[in-house]
């Protein structure tokens, strides 16, 4: 699984004219199931994510997780993230789990979210979303979680 972290002093996603979620402080993460990934890699990747520090402690250093900060987290499915850009000018989604799967490991995902820190919101899985963020730093990290026995 994949998840493009972004930390942000606040985010917001519209899907037809409507605010459907919305944080301040915290983290924006846009989430991607890819084939193979089981529940297990969206438990790696929520642990990785939860734990991840970028937020400054009073030192200035990044020394702080969201869970440290009680910072909001807002999830967005982005099955893009899973694109194959080696060749071409046109990206290929085949490294991406199919919408079933997908649509099932991001409710899964943001079921454990919630369950872990509380303060979750959430864009809409399939939907044509208008996100919306102002990024802190700018702080933006990749993270990924590969399925047991396969490598990159």
């Amino acid at each position: 699984m994949i998840g493009l972290l972004q930390r942000v002093s606040q985010a917001s996603v519209v899907v037809d004219g409507e605010n459907i979620g919305a944080i301040d402080a915290g983290l924006m993460v846009l989430v991607c199931a890819e084939k193979r990934d089981t529940e297990r890699e969206a438990d790696a990747l929520l642990a990785k994510l939860l734990g991840y520090r970028v937020f400054a402690d009073d030192a200035g250093k990044m020394n702080r997780s969201v869970k440290d900060v009680q910072g909001g987290l807002l999830l967005v499915p982005q099955f893009t993230l899973a694109a194959d850009t080696k060749s071409g000018t046109r990206p290929s989604f085949s490294p991406a789990a199919s919408p079933e799967d997908g649509r099932r490991l991001f409710d899964y995902f943001v079921r454990r979210a919630a369950e872990s820190h509380g303060n979750v919101q959430t864009g809409r899985f399939g939907a044509d979303m208008k996100v919306s963020l102002i990024n802190d730093g700018p702080v933006t990290f990749w993270l990924q979680v590969d399925p047991v026995g396969v490598s990159r």
